[in-house]
């Protein structure tokens, strides 16, 4: 008889050492905590779309390359046309792709705190994860220690998000071109959230030769696609295309993101309402007692709560019928923080009531 296998000797050690990444159960709430578009299509436009779909071909095989969803990218994002386009299943296969196309044991470096999928997927693959804290209470780069722990460790790939996730603010874009021109390795500009934020370093890829932007639809409004694209030289993403699984973009993600961003006002009009609401938002934490919101250029907010009271506050909201996002237990710089995502004026608003129910609780 085969002996019982034992999981301790079938798995890497790095794997047996991590905690899955948990995704809170958001039935019968307001939902504030991911960062979603809260905005449905318009009737008319879900009826144009769902007329293209009947042209999908499901018992075949999607186009590998995307080749109409890769044009219509370029072209509402105006890349230039000597840079190439890779799409991924969402940012976290991209952010796969890149680093598994690096060698073992390589050094990745990225600040703290920021997009918890880097320090994941980097750990999963046995690579060396290095991390440099922001600046406490601005979220800054702390440029001298960033270029210092280029010059210790000579990172092998680097990751800024900008906006950065979860503090909401845009680091100094002179700060990361130092990074960039300090760094050997290849610098990925993760700008998920750039609608919100009208900065770009995508006109900068042709400058440098070490230089990656990443973006994605979901923050958009097209969440549930899992669409996600990284712009930089054709030399660079004809050795990540080796990495990237065959047909990964489905034929109904190919369809319906065509769809989309050919009826980019749509979402524009929708972002444009967010930014709206994520002033007044800010407006509104600034007037609280006792509540420290933080500028952001994205679509959430983070905002410190009294000493050792934000899970008491996050639970008394969430009893509220709202769920935002819980930032204390990561430590460091985000104790006593927690996160709201911008949602519909109702729905902020049912977030702001219940939040001020809860201080008025601790009273």
């Amino acid at each position: 008889m085969t002996e019982k296998c034992a999981i301790t000797d079938i798995f890497r050690q790095e794997v047996l050492a991590m905690s899955a990444y948990k995704v809170a159960d958001a039935r019968g709430l307001i939902k504030l905590d991911a960062m979603e578009n809260p905005y449905n299509w318009p009737d008319e436009l879900v009826r144009e779309w769902l007329e293209t779909l009947k042209a999908c071909e499901l018992n075949r095989y999607p186009d590998p390359e995307a080749k109409q969803l890769v044009e219509t990218i370029k072209l509402q994002n105006t890349i230039p046309a000597e840079l190439d386009v890779l799409l991924g299943n969402g940012s976290d296969e991209i952010i796969q792709i890149l680093l598994m196309a690096l060698p073992p044991h390589a050094k990745v470096l990225s600040v703290q705190p920021s997009f918890v999928m880097y320090q994941q997927i980097s750990r999963s693959l046995g690579l060396d994860y290095i991390h440099v804290p922001l600046l406490a209470e601005s979220f800054e780069v702390d440029l001298p220690a960033m270029l210092a722990a280029i010059k210790t460790h000579q990172p092998h790939m680097i990751f800024l998000a900008y906006p950065n996730n979860p503090t909401g603010n845009l680091f100094n874009a002179e700060s990361i071109k130092d990074i960039i021109k300090a760094s050997k390795g290849l610098v990925v500009i993760d700008e998920a959230y750039a609608p919100f934020a009208n900065a770009s370093f995508i006109d900068e890829i042709s400058r440098y030769d070490n230089v990656l932007v990443m973006r994605t639809v979901s923050k958009l409004g097209l969440a549930g696609l899992r669409l996600g694209y990284l712009v930089g030289s054709p030399e660079i993403l004809e050795q990540l295309n080796k990495i990237r699984l065959p047909y990964n973009i489905n034929i109904l993600t190919q369809a319906t993101a065509h769809f989309a961003l050919t009826h980019h006002t749509v979402f524009d009009e929708q972002t444009g309402k967010i930014r709206e609401e994520r002033n007044r938002v800010f407006e509104q934490l600034n007037k609280q007692s006792g509540i420290m919101p933080y500028p952001s250029s994205a679509n959430f907010i983070l905002f410190k709560t009294p000493k050792n009271k934000a899970t008491q506050i996050f639970a008394a909201i969430k009893q509220q019928g709202v769920l935002i996002k819980n930032m204390t237990s990561q430590g460091g710089l985000l104790t006593d923080c927690l996160r709201v995502t911008i949602g519909k004026p109702e729905e902020n608003q049912a977030f702001l009531s219940a939040l001020n129910n809860s201080l008025d609780s601790l009273n």
